[in-house]
């Protein structure tokens, strides 16, 4: 679930809103009913164990409707995550004792909350799959791009579309069917169907438009109020990255984002000086106890540096905890694999839990990067990367990230198909630049560390 950007799901943030409200009524409930305390005494306790409710609830993907689509994942997590936030909340109680609630209390509070949120989910999970809620979506075009995009929506779970059908020239493709839906018509049938189907969206998916994109039609179903979209467009939405393929310039120029205010980038940067000072000091004793791990193990220096392209392609010094032997790569360079055995044991814990990174703290305070961006590469690999992706070159015009949205969305890349999914990711970020939207990101590093999927 991302917040404020495009890529909202309205079914995520319905289900998160109301659960906020199921969680808090349920310890209400139970409060009332023990009838242990007076409820102006514990509000504010209930408020924070409705909030870590929630984080337990958020960082099992309950509210990923693409991961959770049918009611037993749901309970499965649910359960999950009900018990996670029993242990922290018991921890929590035996670390700070004055947010104990009493005896009972919480056991109750658990069953009700387990109940209410079943009840809601499978009244949801009915609802937003009713026909009347969903959005009727039409697609100008039966080429790859508009294929592409049918099976990207019927895939989906988290926006309310259903497509309709398909338009095509020919009119003998009329009635046959492409992906499941079928071709309704040409586009001079384009209105009526509109009429007939209370198409509310229409996307163009034709790959070559010169003499065949039908103008009028288009324009008069816009005036209807229908919302005219590209393929780019509604993929972005869907999956939180930008589509590449077959990207115009001129999509790019005239789309909404790439525009970060001046100051959106001053509040960034006083927030990263603000985290990676506090960071450090923090950090400090953890960092001492990683350096001599490192030093233990195998011989080399401790930290690694290594030449990165930063903000508007300038070469800056990357500091990194050394996770690899000491002579682990001579010569031309290399992409680290899966299962690398250049990596030490240690090495790959750093890796894996992200303490490798934490020397970057110092490159932040330097402002060589920030907390949020996309990760630097090494001019070596820029130069080979650019010259067969097009527009690789773009994810310089922000300051490179310890973490990022491609980090967080997509595993450890190691070829230049991975490079390539992650600028789409890279540049939807940049697109969509924000504090709120990093943020976000900065959570869903921390669930990417605690599930053990970090890099390799």
């Amino acid at each position: 679930m991302q917040l404020f950007n495009r890529s909202v799901s309205p079914r995520g943030l319905t289900a998160f809103a109301f659960e906020i409200v199921l969680v808090f009524g349920s310890l209400v409930l139970a409060v009332h009913l023990h009838g242990t305390d007076d409820l102006a005494v514990v509000i504010w306790k209930l408020v924070v164990i409705t909030a870590l409710c929630q984080l337990c609830f958020y960082y099992v993907d309950l509210y990923d409707f693409n991961t959770v689509h049918s009611w037993r994942e749901m309970v499965v997590r649910l359960l999950i995550a009900s018990g996670a936030a029993a242990l922290l909340l018991a921890a929590a109680s035996l670390a700070m004792p004055w947010l104990v609630l009493g005896h009972g209390i919480v056991l109750s509070s658990l069953v009700f909350i387990l109940v209410a949120i079943v009840a809601w989910r499978l009244i949801f999970l009915h609802i937003g799959g009713a026909s009347p809620l969903q959005e009727r979506l039409l697609i100008v075009g039966t080429g790859p791009s508009a294929r592409k995009v049918a099976r990207l929506i019927l895939d989906q779970h988290d926006f309310p579309y259903r497509i309709v059908g398909f338009i095509d020239d020919d009119p003998a493709m009329v009635g046959r069917s492409v992906v499941n839906p079928r071709v309704l018509g040409t586009p001079a049938d384009i209105d009526r169907i509109v009429r007939e189907h209370d198409v509310g969206r229409i996307v163009v998916g034709l790959a070559d438009r010169r003499g065949r994109l039908p103008i009028d039609e288009l324009l008069a179903a816009k005036l209807r109020g229908v919302r005219v979209e590209e393929p780019e467009t509604i993929v972005e939405r869907l999956t939180g990255k930008i589509l590449l393929d077959d990207l115009k310039p001129s999509w790019l120029i005239f789309s909404d984002g790439f525009r970060a205010r001046r100051l959106t980038r001053l509040v960034k940067r006083t927030v990263d000086l603000a985290l990676a000072s506090i960071g450090l000091v923090l950090a400090s004793p953890l960092m001492l106890l990683t350096a001599l791990a490192v030093r233990l193990e195998s011989e080399g220096e401790v930290l690694y540096t290594q030449d990165r392209v930063g903000e508007h392609g300038r070469v800056f010094m990357l500091y990194k905890f050394r996770s690899m032997r000491a002579d682990a790569e001579r010569g031309t360079p290399v992409w680290a694999a899966d299962d690398d055995d250049r990596v030490t044991r240690i090495g790959r814990f750093l890796r894996l839990s992200r303490l490798d990174e934490l020397p970057q703290l110092w490159n932040v305070l330097r402002g060589d990067m920030s907390f949020v961006g996309p990760r630097p590469e090494r001019p070596f690999f820029v130069e080979q990367l650019a010259e067969v992706i097009p527009y690789y070159r773009q994810r310089h015009a922000v300051k490179p990230g310890i973490t990022g949205w491609a980090q967080v969305k997509y595993r450890y890349g190691s070829s230049i198909e991975d490079a390539r999914e992650k600028l789409r990711y890279d540049l939807y970020y940049i697109k969509h630049l924000s504090i709120v939207f990093d943020l976000t990101i900065v959570f869903d590093t921390a669930k990417v560390i605690v599930s053990a999927k970090g890099a390799k």
